[in-house]
């Protein structure tokens, strides 16, 4: 603080700045929020023509499951009968 200005005047300019300053970040948060709007709309046509081949590789995932949870049954029954054979 200087010496020579009065408090109050101190106080006043101090005071008076505070809105600009807010006014400012307000203005850089709203620009960050558009430049991520526009970067979320890219993105969304991005996926948009990626959907459709995303859904053909999930269900062709869910086959492939099916298939190996069934081919692992049939080799766990496979082992019982060998290993009751084996007992034989």
């Amino acid at each position: 603080m200087d010496d020579d200005t009065p408090v109050v005047e101190q106080v006043t300019d101090a005071v008076s700045g505070v809105p600009a300053a807010t006014s400012e970040a307000a203005t850089t948060v709203v620009k960050k929020v558009r430049k991520a709007k526009k970067a979320v709309k890219k993105a969304v046509k991005k996926v948009g023509s990626k959907k459709k081949k995303a859904k053909k590789a999930a269900k062709k995932s869910a086959k492939k499951a099916k298939k190996a949870a069934k081919k692992t049954a049939k080799k766990a029954a496979k082992k019982k009968k060998k290993a009751k054979k084996a007992k034989r």
